[in-house]
């Protein structure tokens, strides 16, 4: 019985890191959503549902659907490509992360450092 009370704090607390790091990882793709649709925008002059389409399929990792850009068109669907690829290293990273310290704190995972 003691370690259901000692779980279920812990699993409130899983939750809560959960939505938490959810939370954060959708505001970071809106925003990079909103970046993206608004260079394409500005640099060739592409109406909202285009530029988004590009925006989504970059980050999304499939790629420009508009091929015909212009000189400065191109400089930044590169750099929003670049940028798209980590965007999605870092929003793996924050969905895992409260499930990867979950087990490491069950198992006592220990830093054994002074070990030889």
């Amino acid at each position: 019985m003691s370690t259901e009370r000692r779980s279920a704090p812990n699993s409130r607390l899983l939750l809560r890191r959960l939505l938490l790091h959810l939370a954060f990882s959708l505001t970071l793709l809106a925003a990079s959503l909103g970046v993206g649709m608004l260079g394409y925008s500005y640099f060739e002059h592409l109406p909202w549902r285009d530029a988004f389409l590009n925006a989504a399929m970059l980050l999304g990792g499939m790629g420009p659907v508009k091929l015909d850009l212009s000189e400065p068109g191109k400089v930044f669907a590169g750099f929003f490509a670049l940028y798209s690829g980590l965007v999605v290293i870092a929003v793996t990273a924050l969905l895992l992360a409260p499930g990867i310290h979950h087990i490491m704190k069950r198992v006592h995972w220990e830093d054994r450092s002074d070990a030889k």
